[in-house]
């Protein structure tokens, strides 16, 4: 099912409809500052097993997840003060901040060094999308089983079919993903230089 949603003012009816939709288990694809991503509630289990099904992803590689703003990554991740100061200049942006997961993080979408990868992406959809739902959603890239990210949203409907409830139509992305940075133990390192600036850790 496509959802026509205005990406620089989503109608509060229409995000109320997905945020349902996440509620109940469903799984969907969205628009996000870098590419269009597919994802569910972080706290449910079986959809979270959907997307690793619709990925074709083993389950020793957790997929990062989307938060509203820094309060609500604070639950979900141990920031510190540097932490904290370097995604306060970098975020709402096309940035996944890889962190240590709080006991909030569901064990399934933590790495064996119980870190995290985080996004709060500068997109109205998402963050709306969020707050209504009132937990992270996850994050991971709409993309043909090649790796090619799909940047239009009826290629997604196209490539997924009904494995997905709900294709969010928020218009054109980048297309190109967001640069990883880790902050474990205050020692920022650039995973994957993308759409983000990273010159600020070099």
């Amino acid at each position: 099912m496509l959802v026509d949603i205005n990406p620089k003012n989503p109608q509060p009816r229409k995000i109320e409809q997905v945020a349902e939709i996440l509620r109940n288990g469903g799984v969907i694809a969205y628009p996000t500052d870098t590419i269009y991503g597919i994802g569910c509630d972080i706290n449910n289990k079986k959809a979270i097993q959907r997307i690793y099904q619709i990925k074709q992803r083993p389950k020793n590689q957790p997929f990062s997840f989307i938060c509203s703003d820094l309060k609500n990554i604070s639950q979900y991740a141990k920031v510190s003060n540097y932490a904290y100061k370097t995604m306060r200049r970098l975020l709402p942006g096309p940035y996944t901040f890889i962190l240590e997961g709080s006991n909030e993080v569901p064990k399934m979408m933590l790495t064996k060094r119980k870190t995290a990868g985080i996004r709060v992406p500068d997109h109205p959809i998402c963050i709306s999308l969020i707050q209504a739902l009132g937990n992270p959603i996850i994050s991971t890239s709409a993309a043909t089983p090649d790796g090619e990210l799909l940047r239009e949203p009826w290629l997604i409907e196209a490539q997924y079919g009904k494995l997905l409830d709900v294709v969010i139509d928020g218009g054109p992305v980048p297309g190109e993903p967001s640069s990883v940075i880790s902050l474990i133990d205050d020692e920022p390192e650039v995973l994957r230089a993308a759409l983000g600036d990273v010159s600020l850790f070099s």
